[in-house]
């Protein structure tokens, strides 16, 4: 992890001319308690100080979002498989919580970085973007243990039975989703995932770095509609359409 963290500052140091400063510190559950105030062992997260923690071992949270065989839709079968099989021949989503450190790295490159994020949404998304043009990139092999979960979780969700679900109601409850309601918040990653996706295949590293210069350059906070034209003129459609269409968009199961 930390040999694929390096890669990650050595890449977008020539994207983006800029490397953060982050302590990577890789827990196990004795020692979670001892350097985080999370309340459960297994979510990644960056810290105001500059910190990085990940988990060093499959846990509950983990296992929690693994998907029972049966549910599986026909069509993800055979990329859960391949993507998340363990060394037993059963499934573990330690594939997927694993790349997840490349997105927390994301989080120390926009705080440090001077960024205004505008919306919590977009501190979230900016991330996953940084995350997957990496992988696709540098790594593509590892593109399906990155996008299939995702992709699947958000398939199989039926939005009802979650507290909540638009971009409004995440900005009014951010810190206590994540603590409080841990799979509504991963659904929500999950949509993010799936965007990011999306804006990489339109607009490449380019679209990341036309993103980082223009939430560095826009200092005042925006309305939704100057804050959604600013995307689309200034970075691309698929990133203004995050946020226009987020109600539209895999509304269904």
């Amino acid at each position: 992890m930390a040999q694929q963290l390096d890669g990650v500052l050595t890449f977008y140091a020539k994207q983006l001319e800029f490397t953060p400063t982050v302590t990577l510190l890789i827990l196990s559950p004795g020692d979670w308690k001892n350097f985080t105030t999370f309340p459960f062992y297994g979510m990644p997260h960056y810290t105001g100080n500059k910190i990085l923690i990940v988990a060093a071992e499959n846990n509950d949270y983990w296992k929690s979002m693994v998907p029972a065989t049966e549910k599986i839709p026909a069509a993800y079968a055979g990329l859960v498989k391949e993507a998340y099989s363990d060394k037993n021949g059963g499934l573990t989503m330690e594939p997927f919580f694993d790349l997840l450190a490349i997105h927390e790295l994301g989080h120390a490159y926009h705080n440090q970085g001077g960024l205004v994020m505008q919306r919590k949404w977009m501190g979230e998304l900016f991330p996953n973007i940084l995350l997957h043009a990496y992988i696709a990139e540098k790594e593509p092999e590892l593109l399906n243990a990155l996008t299939t979960f995702p992709k699947m979780v958000v398939a199989t969700t039926d939005r009802s039975t979650l507290k909540y679900t638009t971009l409004q109601e995440l900005e009014t409850n951010y810190n206590q989703i994540g603590p409080n309601y841990p799979q509504n918040y991963g659904w929500y990653q999950c949509r993010w995932h799936i965007a990011a996706g999306e804006i990489y295949d339109a607009g490449r590293t380019q679209g990341l770095k036309n993103l980082w210069s223009t939430l560095k350059s826009q200092r005042e906070i925006l309305t939704d509609p100057e804050l959604a034209g600013l995307l689309h003129d200034k970075i691309h459609k698929s990133v203004a359409d995050v946020q226009l269409n987020w109600d539209k968009t895999y509304s269904k199961p």
